[in-house]
Protein backbone atom coordinates (compact mmCIF):
# COMPACT_ATOMS: atom_id res chain seq x y z
CA UNK A 1 0.00 0.00 0.00
CA UNK A 2 1.13 3.33 -0.92
CA UNK A 3 0.90 6.02 1.59
CA UNK A 4 2.09 9.73 2.69
CA UNK A 5 1.94 10.54 6.13
CA UNK A 6 1.16 14.53 6.18
CA UNK A 7 2.53 16.84 8.72
CA UNK A 8 1.40 20.59 9.25
CA UNK A 9 4.45 22.58 10.87
CA UNK A 10 4.88 25.99 12.44
CA UNK A 11 7.86 27.02 14.13
CA UNK A 12 9.10 22.77 14.72
CA UNK A 13 12.48 23.23 13.65
CA UNK A 14 13.50 21.10 16.83
CA UNK A 15 11.28 18.21 16.66
CA UNK A 16 11.72 18.00 12.76
CA UNK A 17 14.68 16.24 12.12
CA UNK A 18 14.24 13.71 15.08
CA UNK A 19 10.80 12.90 14.39
CA UNK A 20 11.36 11.99 11.06
CA UNK A 21 13.82 9.72 11.70
CA UNK A 22 11.95 7.93 14.25
CA UNK A 23 8.83 7.53 11.59
CA UNK A 24 11.45 6.09 9.07
CA UNK A 25 12.11 3.86 11.68
CA UNK A 26 8.63 2.34 12.05
CA UNK A 27 7.69 3.16 8.57
CA UNK A 28 10.44 3.32 6.04
CA UNK A 29 8.55 3.10 3.31
CA UNK A 30 5.85 5.87 3.40
CA UNK A 31 6.28 9.13 1.76
CA UNK A 32 6.22 11.76 3.62
CA UNK A 33 4.66 15.89 3.05
CA UNK A 34 5.39 18.91 5.42
CA UNK A 35 2.86 21.73 4.70
CA UNK A 36 4.54 23.96 6.27
CA UNK A 37 3.24 27.80 6.82
CA UNK A 38 5.86 29.89 6.55
CA UNK A 39 7.67 29.01 9.80
CA UNK A 40 9.50 32.01 11.41
CA UNK A 41 11.98 29.48 12.79
CA UNK A 42 13.09 27.88 9.51
CA UNK A 43 11.47 25.23 9.47
CA UNK A 44 10.37 25.25 6.00
CA UNK A 45 14.32 25.37 4.79
CA UNK A 46 15.06 22.71 6.99
CA UNK A 47 12.55 20.82 5.29
CA UNK A 48 13.48 21.78 1.92
CA UNK A 49 17.26 20.65 3.04
CA UNK A 50 15.99 17.26 3.93
CA UNK A 51 13.91 16.87 1.21
CA UNK A 52 17.21 17.42 -0.86
CA UNK A 53 19.00 14.66 0.63
CA UNK A 54 15.38 12.35 1.10
CA UNK A 55 13.33 11.37 -2.01
CA UNK A 56 10.64 10.67 0.33
CA UNK A 57 9.97 13.51 1.97
CA UNK A 58 7.76 16.39 0.36
CA UNK A 59 7.08 19.90 1.00
CA UNK A 60 4.83 22.56 0.47
CA UNK A 61 4.89 25.72 1.47
CA UNK A 62 1.83 27.98 2.45
CA UNK A 63 2.08 31.93 2.45
CA UNK A 64 1.23 32.08 6.12
CA UNK A 65 -0.01 30.29 9.45
CA UNK A 66 -3.75 29.15 7.55
CA UNK A 67 -5.12 26.64 10.29
CA UNK A 68 -4.43 23.28 11.02
CA UNK A 69 -7.39 22.12 8.63
CA UNK A 70 -6.42 23.40 5.76
CA UNK A 71 -2.98 22.10 6.01
CA UNK A 72 -5.09 18.75 5.90
CA UNK A 73 -6.83 19.17 3.58
CA UNK A 74 -3.90 20.04 1.04
CA UNK A 75 -2.12 17.39 2.44
CA UNK A 76 -5.40 15.53 1.52
CA UNK A 77 -5.51 16.88 -2.35
CA UNK A 78 -1.47 16.45 -2.71
CA UNK A 79 -2.60 12.80 -1.71
CA UNK A 80 -5.32 12.42 -4.10
CA UNK A 81 -3.31 13.78 -7.31
CA UNK A 82 -0.35 12.07 -6.75
CA UNK A 83 -2.07 8.22 -6.22
CA UNK A 84 -1.61 7.14 -2.43
CA UNK A 85 -3.60 4.83 -1.18
CA UNK A 86 -4.08 6.27 2.74
CA UNK A 87 -2.77 9.06 3.70
CA UNK A 88 -1.77 10.41 7.69
CA UNK A 89 -2.52 12.85 9.60
CA UNK A 90 0.43 13.27 12.36
CA UNK A 91 1.10 16.13 14.74
CA UNK A 92 5.44 17.55 14.24
CA UNK A 93 5.51 17.35 18.36
CA UNK A 94 6.10 13.91 19.07
CA UNK A 95 2.65 13.68 20.92
CA UNK A 96 1.43 11.46 18.29
CA UNK A 97 4.11 8.54 18.67
CA UNK A 98 5.72 7.00 15.63
CA UNK A 99 6.09 3.50 17.15
CA UNK A 100 2.26 3.05 16.55
CA UNK A 101 2.59 3.46 13.05
CA UNK A 102 2.72 -0.40 12.29
CA UNK A 103 -0.30 -0.43 14.31
CA UNK A 104 -1.74 2.24 11.88
CA UNK A 105 -0.66 -0.11 8.86
CA UNK A 106 -1.97 -3.15 9.51
CA UNK A 107 -5.26 -1.77 10.40
CA UNK A 108 -5.62 0.45 7.12
CA UNK A 109 -5.71 -2.92 5.50
CA UNK A 110 -9.04 -3.71 6.92
CA UNK A 111 -10.68 -0.45 7.44
CA UNK A 112 -11.47 3.31 5.54
CA UNK A 113 -10.18 5.45 8.43
CA UNK A 114 -8.25 4.36 11.38
CA UNK A 115 -7.95 6.30 14.48
CA UNK A 116 -5.39 6.65 17.14
CA UNK A 117 -7.69 6.51 20.34
CA UNK A 118 -7.02 7.82 24.27
CA UNK A 119 -10.03 6.63 25.19
CA UNK A 120 -9.88 2.73 24.32
CA UNK A 121 -8.60 0.01 26.19
CA UNK A 122 -4.48 0.46 25.97
CA UNK A 123 -5.15 4.44 25.13
CA UNK A 124 -4.19 7.26 27.94
CA UNK A 125 -3.13 10.34 28.53
CA UNK A 126 -0.50 10.00 31.48
CA UNK A 127 0.75 13.30 31.61
CA UNK A 128 -2.22 15.79 31.30
CA UNK A 129 -3.88 17.63 34.10
CA UNK A 130 -7.63 16.56 35.25
CA UNK A 131 -9.08 20.07 33.78
CA UNK A 132 -7.71 18.86 30.22
CA UNK A 133 -9.07 15.20 30.80
CA UNK A 134 -12.31 16.32 31.59
CA UNK A 135 -12.38 19.03 28.87
CA UNK A 136 -11.07 16.58 26.08
CA UNK A 137 -12.95 13.54 27.37
CA UNK A 138 -16.04 15.41 28.10
CA UNK A 139 -15.85 16.68 24.48
CA UNK A 140 -15.69 13.37 23.22
CA UNK A 141 -18.90 11.97 25.04
CA UNK A 142 -21.09 15.34 24.31
CA UNK A 143 -20.20 14.84 20.54
CA UNK A 144 -20.91 10.84 20.29
CA UNK A 145 -24.35 11.83 22.48
CA UNK A 146 -25.46 14.76 20.01
CA UNK A 147 -24.08 13.75 16.68
CA UNK A 148 -24.74 9.20 17.46
CA UNK A 149 -21.12 8.59 16.27
CA UNK A 150 -20.08 5.13 17.34
CA UNK A 151 -16.75 6.40 17.83
CA UNK A 152 -14.74 6.63 21.46
CA UNK A 153 -12.17 9.22 20.50
CA UNK A 154 -13.95 11.84 17.42
CA UNK A 155 -11.18 14.95 18.54
CA UNK A 156 -8.11 12.28 17.60
CA UNK A 157 -5.70 13.97 15.31
CA UNK A 158 -3.46 10.82 14.65
CA UNK A 159 -5.19 8.88 12.17
CA UNK A 160 -5.10 7.46 8.54
CA UNK A 161 -7.73 7.93 5.92
CA UNK A 162 -8.08 5.38 2.73
CA UNK A 163 -8.22 7.15 -0.74
CA UNK A 164 -11.63 6.62 -1.22
CA UNK A 165 -12.94 8.34 1.91
CA UNK A 166 -10.79 11.43 0.92
CA UNK A 167 -12.31 11.13 -2.72
CA UNK A 168 -16.11 10.65 -2.02
CA UNK A 169 -16.44 13.59 0.58
CA UNK A 170 -16.24 17.21 -0.93
CA UNK A 171 -13.13 18.30 0.62
CA UNK A 172 -13.54 22.00 -0.42
CA UNK A 173 -16.44 22.68 1.83
CA UNK A 174 -14.99 21.69 4.70
CA UNK A 175 -14.15 24.66 7.20
CA UNK A 176 -13.31 23.55 10.38
CA UNK A 177 -10.00 23.67 12.03
CA UNK A 178 -8.55 22.35 15.18
CA UNK A 179 -11.21 19.61 17.23
CA UNK A 180 -14.08 20.70 14.67
CA UNK A 181 -12.05 19.75 11.78
CA UNK A 182 -11.56 16.49 13.17
CA UNK A 183 -14.97 15.77 14.19
CA UNK A 184 -16.46 16.45 10.83
CA UNK A 185 -14.56 14.10 9.03
CA UNK A 186 -15.16 11.59 11.42
CA UNK A 187 -19.22 12.19 10.99
CA UNK A 188 -18.97 12.13 7.08
CA UNK A 189 -17.32 9.20 7.08
CA UNK A 190 -19.31 7.52 9.23
CA UNK A 191 -22.39 8.81 7.52
CA UNK A 192 -21.39 7.62 4.47
CA UNK A 193 -20.94 4.05 5.77
CA UNK A 194 -17.34 3.52 5.60
CA UNK A 195 -15.20 1.44 7.55
CA UNK A 196 -13.64 3.52 10.72
CA UNK A 197 -11.86 1.46 13.46
CA UNK A 198 -9.86 2.74 16.17
CA UNK A 199 -5.90 1.59 17.73
CA UNK A 200 -5.30 2.66 21.38
CA UNK A 201 -2.19 4.82 21.64
CA UNK A 202 -0.86 6.65 24.62
CA UNK A 203 -1.14 10.62 24.11
CA UNK A 204 1.76 12.50 25.44
CA UNK A 205 2.21 15.96 25.42
CA UNK A 206 4.88 17.86 23.14
CA UNK A 207 8.47 17.54 23.57
CA UNK A 208 9.96 20.85 22.87
CA UNK A 209 8.24 24.06 22.33
CA UNK A 210 4.41 25.54 22.80
CA UNK A 211 1.12 23.65 22.37
CA UNK A 212 -1.28 25.47 19.80
CA UNK A 213 -3.99 24.61 21.40
CA UNK A 214 -6.89 27.55 22.58
CA UNK A 215 -9.79 28.57 23.95
CA UNK A 216 -11.06 29.32 20.62
CA UNK A 217 -9.72 25.64 19.29
CA UNK A 218 -12.17 23.86 22.04
CA UNK A 219 -16.01 26.75 21.20
CA UNK A 220 -15.18 25.96 17.97
CA UNK A 221 -15.85 21.94 18.40
CA UNK A 222 -18.42 22.62 20.88
CA UNK A 223 -20.49 24.63 18.21
CA UNK A 224 -19.57 22.41 15.36
CA UNK A 225 -21.50 19.68 17.00
CA UNK A 226 -24.27 21.86 18.11
CA UNK A 227 -24.85 23.37 14.59
CA UNK A 228 -24.52 19.76 13.17
CA UNK A 229 -27.08 18.63 15.98
CA UNK A 230 -29.70 21.11 14.96
CA UNK A 231 -29.30 20.85 11.43
CA UNK A 232 -31.60 18.90 9.12
CA UNK A 233 -29.18 15.93 9.51
CA UNK A 234 -28.11 15.74 5.89
CA UNK A 235 -24.04 16.23 5.72
CA UNK A 236 -22.96 18.49 3.01
CA UNK A 237 -21.23 17.10 0.45
CA UNK A 238 -22.96 13.26 0.91
CA UNK A 239 -24.85 11.44 -1.90
CA UNK A 240 -28.62 10.16 -1.26
CA UNK A 241 -27.15 6.71 -1.33
CA UNK A 242 -24.58 6.98 1.57
CA UNK A 243 -27.17 7.53 4.20
CA UNK A 244 -28.31 3.46 4.51
CA UNK A 245 -26.54 1.26 6.83
CA UNK A 246 -24.19 3.69 9.04
CA UNK A 247 -20.27 2.37 9.47
CA UNK A 248 -19.99 1.24 12.86
CA UNK A 249 -16.41 2.19 14.93
CA UNK A 250 -14.41 -0.25 17.30
CA UNK A 251 -11.28 -1.34 18.19
CA UNK A 252 -8.38 -3.14 16.43
CA UNK A 253 -8.72 -6.02 18.49
CA UNK A 254 -12.66 -6.68 17.33
CA UNK A 255 -12.91 -5.88 14.15
CA UNK A 256 -13.11 -8.54 11.17
CA UNK A 257 -11.66 -8.31 7.50
CA UNK A 258 -14.09 -6.68 5.06
CA UNK A 259 -13.65 -5.65 1.58
CA UNK A 260 -13.19 -1.57 0.99
CA UNK A 261 -16.25 1.13 0.50
CA UNK A 262 -16.15 2.52 -3.44
CA UNK A 263 -17.22 6.11 -3.67
CA UNK A 264 -19.88 7.42 -5.42
CA UNK A 265 -18.12 9.98 -7.35
CA UNK A 266 -14.55 10.79 -7.44
CA UNK A 267 -13.93 14.10 -6.72
CA UNK A 268 -11.45 16.68 -9.16
CA UNK A 269 -8.38 17.41 -6.48
CA UNK A 270 -5.77 18.66 -9.46
CA UNK A 271 -5.69 21.05 -8.79
CA UNK A 272 -2.91 23.55 -8.54
CA UNK A 273 -1.42 23.38 -5.08
CA UNK A 274 0.95 25.86 -3.18
CA UNK A 275 4.64 26.00 -3.78
CA UNK A 276 6.10 21.79 -3.69
CA UNK A 277 9.18 20.33 -3.55
CA UNK A 278 9.66 16.75 -4.70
Amino acid sequence: MKTLLIIPTYNEVENLPPLLKEIFDYAPETDILIVDDNSPDGTGKLADRISAENARVHVMHRAGKLGLGTAYIAGFKYAVAQGYDAAFEMDADFSHDPCYLPDFLRAIERADLVIGSRYIAGGSTPNWSPVRRFISGGGNIFARFMLGIPIHDCTAGYRCYRRQVLESIDLDTIQSQGYAFQIEMAYRTWKQSFKIVETPIIFKDRRVGKSKMSRKIVIEGFLYVIRTRLGSGKKPGSSPASLGNKATSTSTTQEQPSDSKQPAHAQDLTEESPSIRH
